[in-house]
């Protein structure tokens, strides 16, 4: 392998893999349309994501019809339900995989410094993904309102977990070449500048759309929700940064202040989720939501096991979820400490980002779902 990569390059293999097993699956599929496509790919991949769009539990094949299951017949074919398997983890998890390193050799290409810059540039990016999902989520609320998708299939289909990742990660890498672009030119003093402001634009022009949509009988806006939501995180913030810089400041010297926007991307996932699942009645919704990860819903039930139900009808069952976030970000801040970005700078940027985006992302959509009542 070392000699093939000293040949041809370790980018053009790469590439050379993108597109052949691209060619591979889509040759598969033509020549083995039903157990290659309909068996595997719309059962364990495409099938979810169109349930999920019209907010249905099942979705059946049904000679390709794709109909709820409840209006299928004995005989109608596959059927698969929104959420992911162990098949489409056997799928995804390379994808993102080979995704992952194709950023990293691009960001070798385009011969990016001031990497900390460049994180908190890429900021508005985190919480731009998450305001996109719920994008899709009004779309289902008024899909049952009107019978009607906002965006027609498969276009809405790229705003459901996981193809938003691609989305927002190809959004996000034109954003960084225009950036980059910019700064060689010497048109702006560094690619951080134009870089945050494209992305400020993308979430201000999704947030824009999220308060047209508040307006329509499908959904609805309560600021105080979003307010309590925010200041709680932050709060939550303030407190484990200053009991890590009171009892071991050791934690945060690898990171410095990038350990800040770790913690409350974690902590907006947490209290959002505290908020939405235990309390968005008492700011005005008509229920509470239901968790869309299995990690929420298991403290949930395990919370509600353990103590008893007058304790949790005064607490809540889903608080222990923010502790857990907060602990395994502090983890993650004390992992990277300054060894690693010495040796692997660029390495440790991505990785860090990652871990925000898999906080921030959640959370944002979770905030913003209670925020417009969808």
């Amino acid at each position: 392998m070392d000699e093939y990569i000293e040949r041809y390059g370790a980018e053009r293999i790469w590439a050379a893999t993108v597109v052949l097993l691209a060619v591979s699956v889509a040759l598969a599929a033509s020549l083995f349309y039903q157990s290659v496509y309909v068996e595997l790919i719309w059962q364990y991949y495409w099938g979810p994501v169109v349930a999920d769009a019209h907010g249905w539990s099942c979705i059946a094949w049904a000679d390709g019809q794709q109909i709820h299951c409840s209006n299928a017949g004995a005989n109608a074919g596959p059927t698969a339900e929104p959420g992911y398997t162990f098949v489409s983890y056997a799928g995804y998890i390379p994808t993102l995989v080979l995704m992952a390193i194709g950023v990293l050799f691009l960001v070798r290409r385009l011969e990016i410094e001031r990497y900390r810059a460049g994180f908190f540039a890429l900021f508005p990016f985190m919480l731009f993904g998450g305001a996109l999902r719920v994008v899709e989520d009004t779309s289902v609320a008024a899909y049952r309102e009107t019978g009607e998708l906002m965006m027609g299939l498969p276009w809405i289909g790229f705003l459901i977990s996981p193809l938003i990742y691609f989305t927002v990660a190809l959004l996000t890498v034109l954003a960084v070449v225009v950036a980059v672009w910019l700064d060689r030119t010497d048109r702006v003093s560094g690619y951080e500048y134009p870089l945050a402001a494209i992305g400020t634009a993308y979430l201000t022009l999704t947030l824009a759309y999220l308060g047209y949509a508040s307006t329509q009988p499908y959904a609805d806006f309560h600021p105080l929700l979003l307010v309590t939501t925010l200041v709680g995180a932050t709060l939550a913030t303030a407190v484990t940064w200053l009991l890590i810089g009171r009892f071991a400041p050791e934690i945060n010297r690898g990171t410095e202040y990038m350990g800040v926007v770790v913690i409350w991307a974690h902590a907006v996932d947490g209290v959002a989720n505290v908020i939405g699942l235990d309390w968005a009645t008492a700011f005005g919704l008509e229920h509470n939501l239901t968790p869309k990860h299995p990690i929420n819903g298991a403290i949930v039930d395990i919370t509600g096991s353990v103590l008893p139900p007058n304790v949790v009808d005064a607490i809540g069952a889903a608080w222990p979820f923010l502790l857990v976030k907060l602990v395994a970000a502090t983890f993650v801040v004390w992992v990277f400490n300054e060894e690693i970005f010495d040796e692997q700078p660029r390495f440790a940027i991505l990785m860090l980002i990652t871990v925000v985006a898999v906080g921030l992302g959640p959370g944002t959509r979770d905030m913003l779902r209670a925020t417009f009542g969808v």
